[in-house]
């Protein structure tokens, strides 16, 4: 897939204010504060700057939307974790993310996971909540260019303890060098593909 536009649309926190529906599912990006979900959405749309990054965690509070190729949205939604913030804000923040996952909306959520670390315990909270309510999700381990092959095997092994998966089921991704991405790209694309012939028929 080649992504030829890719513009910010708007950012929202209740359901009322999110843009109108696309024909075409859409695609949230999830994960802890500081896990790289502002530099892969870049990576993956090519364009440096369109979500913002920072090195401070707990950057991105609100829930973003960005129009891609006039076909479907990316959702950056807000990281969770150890963001050094009052409670009451990381609730909040809680609230505007649970809101957009139980919506209506037509959605694949990919939980992205920092390959060095083990899943948190909100990590874990996450994925458990995608799989109750029937939401498909993938999981993106992330930061890739920061383990060698060998440390990226003996990281997973350690992962695997807690959380259940096939390899070939996941995607690897670096920022850095862009790795992965076209995997995604792929992946992104064929639901697209899926979802138009369920249209015609």
């Amino acid at each position: 897939m080649k992504i030829k536009q890719a513009e910010f649309v708007k950012s929202a926190v209740y359901e009322k204010d999110y843009p109108m529906e696309l024909k075409n599912i859409e695609f949230a990006f999830v994960g802890r504060s500081n896990v790289g979900k502002s530099s892969l959405i870049n990576s993956i749309t090519g364009r440096k700057k369109l979500a913002k990054t920072s090195k401070t965690p707990g950057r991105t509070q609100l829930i973003n939307y960005f129009k891609v190729n006039n076909e479907f949205y990316i959702v950056d939604l807000p990281g969770y974790g150890f963001a050094k913030v009052p409670k009451e804000m990381k609730a909040e923040w809680g609230k505007t993310m649970e809101r957009y996952v139980a919506s209506a909306r037509k959605k694949l959520v990919f939980v992205l996971l920092d390959i060095r670390r083990i899943p948190s315990e909100e990590d874990m909270e996450m994925l458990v909540w995608l799989d109750h309510h029937d939401i498909p999700f993938k999981i993106i381990f992330t930061k890739m260019d920061k383990v060698s092959n060998n440390e990226k095997f003996k990281c997973l092994k350690d992962i695997k303890k807690k959380v259940e998966f096939h390899n070939d089921d996941v995607f690897f991704h670096s920022s850095l060098n862009d790795t992965g991405k076209e995997d995604i790209l792929n992946y992104i694309e064929s639901l697209l593909i899926k979802e138009e012939k369920i249209e015609e028929e």
